[in-house]
Order: structure tokens, then C-alpha cells, then sequence
């Protein structure tokens, strides 16, 4: 009776503890713990752990590299606190993990996946992107893997790629914009409604995208590496500091100073092996 209990389909995965528990609710005595675990040790040897495991497959880590814009896309969603507690407004963004520029975002008032391929599509149109040439990366959210978005990224030849599994860092690029954006000094605890938080965000990626020097891109702006403004810049910058080297070079120790350099890679996931980043870099140049 007790080992017939104890791999019942009810009680199948519980330990003797629970079981005991559980029969005690019921108003049932069979036997002590110690009696059911030294039964199932007895009969079967069976004293391994017996509860349900989170089914960990083995997912292979994305290993994304960007040389350009438009290669590869980042894109999640966060929430922003409504006027009253449990009320939230949801912001999707799209950014460029090369330039760091927001190619596209939106504010709804709940996470859907025909949300989701709306702005994705929008966002593609207005960048001109052509079958095969980009990679969107995203989380493992309900919106990032609808069956709305997979049939739009296939319709528009973009792959797809997303985190592993209980991974906090393959997205790294737009948990770092959400961060700027929440870390902003005008950022509120909470929006009064949806308009006012579609103008914050109006205002804020404008700033962001156009007038925020990244110190990941050189000390541009997203805008500027984005639309191929970056070089001429940094040539200007040169210029600026050749001359305050020529003015007093003791000032600079007899070594004319250099700018931040331009972004040369993004990547997510870099790998360890330089041979292989090597290999990467030159088939990405060589498809371009």
C-alpha cells in the first residue's frame, strides 16, 4: 500500500515529506517518513531526488557581430509605471547595436505580438532593409516569440535570434539604453497617462539619438556614427587638437593627442578565440 502511494500519479513526484503532508490534510495515516523512505530504499533503491526539474536544454550561445548600421538589430520591452500602483504603460524599442542609434519605438498599453510586428515592420520600411541583410536579436518574451513576429522576419528575410535561457546577458545593449533612460534626471517614478509618457519618450530619444555623445562609438552621437557622419567628424576633431598641440606642445608631452576612436565592431557575445573573431570580422567585410 505504501510504495503503491508513493508512485501513484498524484504523488509520484513529491518527496516523503509532502506526501506526508499532504495525506495528513486528507485525514490519512499510512506510515512515518522515515518508514516511507526506508520502503522505497528497500524495495527499489529508490531514494533519488524525486521532484520535477525545469527542463535546462542546452542552448547555443548567440554570437552576433555587427561592422556596420543596419546588421544587427536589439529590441525589448520595458514597463513604465501609470498613474496609480499595477498600472503600466509598455515601451518597445528597436536600437542598432553598432551605432546605438533607436531606429524605431512605441508606447501601448499592454505587450502583444501584433504590436510588436507593427513596429518591427514600420521600422525596416523606414530603414530600407533588404532581404538577408539584417539580424534582430531579442529576449525570449511572449511578444519576441509570437508567431505575428517569426512570420514577419521570415516574410522579410531578417533573422531571428534570441537569448538563452535564464541568461541576464545576451541583450546587453538594450538593458544598457532602458538604464539611460530610467537613470535620466527627468525620468518620473510614474507617468499621469499614456500621453504623457509618449511625450518623455518623444523628447528623450530625440535627445538620445541626436545630441548624446556614447562613449561606446567614440564620443559621438548615435546619429552621427548611424548615417556615416562619424568620420568627417572625428577629422575635424583631429584638426582641433593638432592645433592646440602646435600652440603648446609641452602641454601634451611632445605627442599629438588622438581622439576617441570610432567603432570599428559591435558585438554580442564576443568570442574568446581571436582566431575566430578574426574569422568573423573578415567574412563579415567580405560580404560587404
Amino acid at each position: 500500500m505504501v510504495i503503491d502511494t508513493l508512485h501513484s500519479d498524484r504523488f509520484s513526484d513529491l518527496s516523503p515529506y509532502q506526501v506526508y503532508a499532504q495525506l495528513l490534510d486528507d485525514g490519512q495515516y499510512i506510515c512515518g517518513i522515515r518508514t516511507m523512505y526506508r520502503i522505497l530504499h528497500t524495495v527499489h533503491g529508490d531514494v533519488k531526488e524525486r521532484r520535477r526539474h525545469v527542463d535546462r536544454r542546452h542552448y547555443q550561445k548567440p554570437e552576433l557581430l555587427a561592422t556596420e548600421p543596419n546588421q544587427v538589430w536589439s529590441w525589448d520591452i520595458t514597463k513604465l509605471k501609470g498613474p496609480v500602483k499595477w498600472t503600466y504603460y509598455y515601451l518597445y524599442v528597436i536600437m542598432d547595436i553598432f551605432s546605438r542609434y533607436v531606429v524605431g519605438w512605441m508606447i501601448a498599453q499592454r505587450e502583444l505580438g501584433a504590436l510588436a510586428k507593427r513596429l518591427i515592420e514600420d521600422t525596416c520600411e523606414k530603414q530600407d532593409i533588404g532581404p538577408d541583410q539584417l539580424i534582430i536579436h531579442s529576449d525570449r518574451g511572449p511578444s519576441m516569440k509570437s508567431k505575428p513576429v517569426a512570420l514577419l522576419l521570415s516574410d522579410l528575410g531578417v533573422t531571428k535570434s534570441h537569448n538563452r535561457p535564464y541568461v541576464s546577458n545576451d541583450n546587453p545593449y538594450s538593458e544598457a539604453q532602458f538604464k539611460t533612460l530610467k537613470y535620466c534626471p527627468q525620468f518620473p517614478g510614474r507617468f499621469g497617462c499614456i500621453q504623457d509618457a509618449r511625450s518623455f519618450c518623444q523628447q528623450f530619444f530625440s535627445w538620445y539619438n541626436k545630441e548624446h555623445r556614447h562613449s561606446g562609438i567614440g564620443l559621438m552621437t548615435p546619429e552621427q556614427v548611424h548615417y556615416g557622419l562619424a568620420q568627417k567628424i572625428y577629422e575635424d576633431r583631429c584638426q582641433v587638437l593638432l592645433n592646440a598641440y602646435e600652440k603648446n606642445p609641452e602641454r601634451f608631452k611632445g605627442k599629438v593627442p588622438k581622439p576617441h576612436a570610432l567603432p570599428k565592431a559591435a558585438w554580442i557575445n564576443k568570442p574568446k578565440s581571436e582566431e575566430l573573431e578574426s574569422n568573423l570580422l573578415t567574412a563579415v567585410s567580405h560580404s560587404h
